[in-house]
């Protein structure tokens, strides 16, 4: 379920975020359901306490869970937004995948090539991969 890298240059606490984002993301983690407690998935993956903490207070910021006091934490819905207003963290993505895009066409990528990967990964559960 965790992926969690010892000798990664990547803080634990942020590597406990990128695995529940790509649980939620791909649909593994619904919204609604119940996830671990901080001890109970501190203890599996042999971590400090306050570092799943630190984590969980980040996903709840970021709105990828939520918590209800004395039952647990929960995965969030996703927010409905206005279509015509893009926060800055889209913003920012958008940037990102615009520069990986003009990455990959660089080290020539084809443009279709990139498209059709990008529509086999759009979607939860896809199991596209690189070409």
């Amino acid at each position: 379920m965790f992926q969690i890298d010892l000798r990664s240059r990547k803080a634990i606490y942020a590597q406990i975020i990128d695995n529940f984002k790509r649980l939620i993301i791909t649909g593994a983690l619904r919204p609604d359901d119940k996830i671990s407690s901080i001890r109970e998935l501190a203890q599996s993956i042999t971590v400090n306490p306050n570092t799943v903490q630190k984590a969980y207070r980040e996903l709840e910021n970021q709105g990828y869970i939520y918590t209800v006091l004395g039952q647990g934490n929960f995965v969030a819905m996703p927010e409905e937004k206005d279509k015509t207003e893009i926060s800055p963290e889209v913003r920012l993505l958008y940037e990102k995948l615009k520069a990986t895009i003009q990455e990959l066409m660089f080290r020539g990528q084809d443009v279709d090539d990139i498209c059709d990967f990008v529509s086999q990964n759009a979607r939860p559960n896809s199991s596209g991969g690189a070409k």
